[in-house]
């Protein structure tokens, strides 16, 4: 019996940006995401020190990293505003975020700035199948998160030379 598929996390980290965020945790302590929106940073993921970002009711989890111990065992949450999820993450629109690392510089309050480095949102295309076992999954809003509500599987490191390991993946020219 084959057992049943589950669906993809809702976002991954590749391994340089992995690397970042295990030192930036062993400075920092627990740290959390939010994918920005705004024109001034970039749409950037933005890494903040876990409790200095209020998350709003209506902001959704895309997804919590697994990334090893320094993670914690709460992992790092990923979150989104709710009308940017609504509107990038719905639908055919469907894609996964890779949170990826570039040389460059941070967001004024993200904690990579002072690294000389990014973190840097990537897009991976969903397969028909990958959406549908997604779209099946409760959306998780900082309401429900209050309220003890976790995603059932947790993002993982990906390589994104590996088309294998992340097809799809959208990457900047250059990089």
């Amino acid at each position: 019996m084959v057992a049943p598929a589950s669906a993809p996390p809702g976002v991954l980290i590749t391994a340089d940006a992995a690397s970042l965020l295990a030192r930036l945790q062993d400075r920092h302590g627990p740290v959390m995401f939010h994918q920005s929106g705004g024109c001034c940073d970039g749409s950037s993921p933005m890494c903040y020190p876990s409790g200095d970002f209020l998350v709003g009711d209506r902001d959704v989890l895309l997804g919590v990293l697994d990334v090893g111990p320094s993670s914690g065992s709460d992992g790092v949450p990923v979150w989104i505003s709710g009308p940017q999820y609504e509107a990038h993450y719905q639908g055919e629109k469907q894609t996964q975020l890779v949170i990826d690392v570039v040389a460059g510089r941070g967001g004024g309050f993200s904690l990579e700035a002072p690294e000389g480095v990014r973190f840097l949102s990537r897009g991976r295309v969903l397969t028909a199948a990958e959406k549908v076992l997604l779209q099946a999954q409760p959306v998780i809003t900082g309401a429900g998160y209050a309220r003890g509500e976790r995603p059932p599987s947790r993002g993982h490191i990906v390589d994104l030379d590996d088309h294998d390991a992340a097809p799809g993946t959208c990457r900047a020219t250059g990089q």
